[in-house]
């Protein structure tokens, strides 16, 4: 007969840096489906929706994704 043994590890999650992070915006006007693709600086999609307005008057809402990278690691004993 074969017994199975669990044995419960403590985790931690940390950003990665390594990952980067992606600023991406979304233009959340009713029919438009404008979306500014992934920058790696911050600055550089808040550009992008104030360009994004002034060609298109009354486009002033948007959706912001900020995406990081995560990693687990196992906790010392």
């Amino acid at each position: 007969m074969t017994y199975a043994v669990y044995r419960f590890v403590q985790h931690t999650i940390r950003q990665a840096p390594e990952g980067g992070v992606t600023y991406e915006a979304f233009c959340m006007t009713a029919g438009c489906r404008a979306e500014s693709g992934g920058f790696e600086d911050q600055d550089d999609a808040q550009d992008w929706c104030l360009r994004h307005t002034g060609r298109n008057p009354g486009h002033d809402l948007f959706r912001r994704v900020v995406t990081d990278y995560a990693r687990v690691l196992r906790d010392e004993e």
